[in-house]
């Protein structure tokens, strides 16, 4: 692996929010979203902060001092994971104005109130994208106890081609070279994967460029996942060896295949053009009428997402993001996203929605050995939810509980 950010030769006398993981048994529905499977009446035992046991309650068997925690019937599943996040945008204001204006204090302040946005939605594991280097300054701050938060996963800045998709924000570069510097920059800020902006109206990079930016992160053993929203780009990011397609796009059926048979997932991010064609919520964040318009027109277009839909259901692996920091897209809004993807059937029912947020996120971020479904072994990130979200996927809009590796965060 490459060498380690410099933080980490930091001595910590103690962390500022101290971590306290009691074991504990909770009592009540139980989502392992390790397939189909819920356990109407059952339990998950918390052991030093790992799982311990997961079953029916008819099996618990004898618990010596632990005694129970009866939730009432509350729904215990897996923390959720957002694939695709920012945490240092607000998720109010306009993404330019805030990248180019707000002071990297402001950008701290605005990630600390998200991730406990984050945390109280149920978000135990949040993938940031950047787009500048502010989130490795959040994962510092969240692993040497300074703040409270979610795990994360964070690529540092974005790289682009100069002037390329959204320049205003990113890292850019130009040549192979430079991207190879690029890349190197983010590896010793602490990044745990790479992210590029492979596209806009037009493909971006060089063959040189493209070829460059990917090998040097695989070269430092991180993965590579990159912005790419239409065919043509997506098959040619896919071809020349990304680990990820954010967003996707309308694909042809040798596109899909290509992402088959490097078994490449997608992380969808639906919610900008979901809250923004809701008049009511678009209308409170400041979205001009003709954007809501034009956002109504794309919701309401099948074909805009028959691609997505179609690698779907050929088994491309499709994970849960919603862009969270975009304007009406708050780090707490996340219902809206799991309802549309089975809605347009990128997700056969809520059960799978769940997993997509669950399993298949921890895979994307790999982190699935560790987190993503209720398994003994595993970490106990897992939420409490009133209601039965494999049934309304809008129960997940009043999380009870959320812990992380058996400590109680919310």
């Amino acid at each position: 692996m490459p060498e380690p950010a410099s933080w980490h030769y930091q001595t910590i006398i103690k962390p500022m929010f101290e971590r306290h993981a009691p074991d504990r048994i909770l009592l009540g529905r139980v989502i392992p979203c390790h397939d189909d499977t819920v356990i109407e009446d059952g339990f998950v035992e918390i052991r030093g902060g790992r799982i311990a046991r997961v079953g029916e309650r008819s099996g618990l068997g004898d618990t010596g001092a632990l005694q129970p925690e009866d939730t009432g019937g509350q729904t215990i599943m897996p923390g959720l994971v957002n694939s695709h996040a920012h945490l240092s945008w607000d998720g109010i204001h306009e993404l330019s104005f805030q990248s180019m204006h707000d002071a990297p204090e402001i950008r701290a302040y605005k990630a600390a109130g998200n991730m406990l946005k984050s945390l109280r939605a149920g978000v135990t594991l949040v993938r940031d994208l950047g787009v500048h280097d502010a989130n490795l300054f959040t994962k510092q701050a969240v692993a040497q106890g300074i703040v409270p938060g979610p795990r994360l996963k964070v690529s540092g800045s974005s790289i682009i081609q100069t002037g390329g998709h959204t320049y205003w924000v990113c890292r850019e570069a130009s040549g192979a070279d430079e991207m190879r510097r690029a890349v190197r920059e983010q590896v010793r800020g602490g990044a745990d994967l790479i992210k590029i902006m492979a596209c806009h109206d037009t493909l971006e990079f060089t063959d040189e460029e493209l070829h460059a930016v990917i090998d040097e992160a695989h070269r430092n053993k991180l993965p590579i996942t990159a912005h790419a929203t239409y065919d043509a780009c997506i098959r040619r990011v896919a071809e020349f060896g990304i680990d990820c397609v954010e967003h996707g796009g309308s694909m042809s059926d040798e596109t899909i295949q290509v992402l088959l048979d490097r078994k490449l997932p997608i992380v969808t991010t639906f919610s900008a053009l979901v809250l923004q064609a809701d008049e009511a919520i678009a209308r409170r964040f400041a979205i001009p009428e003709w954007k809501i318009n034009e956002r109504k027109k794309a919701v309401a277009d099948p074909k805009r997402f028959a691609g997505l839909k179609a690698a779907a259901e050929a088994g491309v692996p499709i994970a849960f993001g919603t862009d969270a920091g975009s304007p009406a897209v708050e780090h707490d809004q996340i219902a809206p996203e799991l309802d549309f993807m089975v809605r347009v059937g990128v997700c056969r029912s809520p059960l799978d929605a769940l997993r997509a947020i669950t399993q298949r996120g921890a895979r994307v971020c790999r982190m699935d050995h560790e987190v993503g479904t209720l398994e003994a072994g595993k970490a106990a990130d897992l939420i409490v939810v009133p209601g039965k979200p494999d049934q309304d996927l809008f129960a997940l809009r009043n999380v009870a509980m959320t812990f992380i590796a058996g400590q109680r965060m919310h």
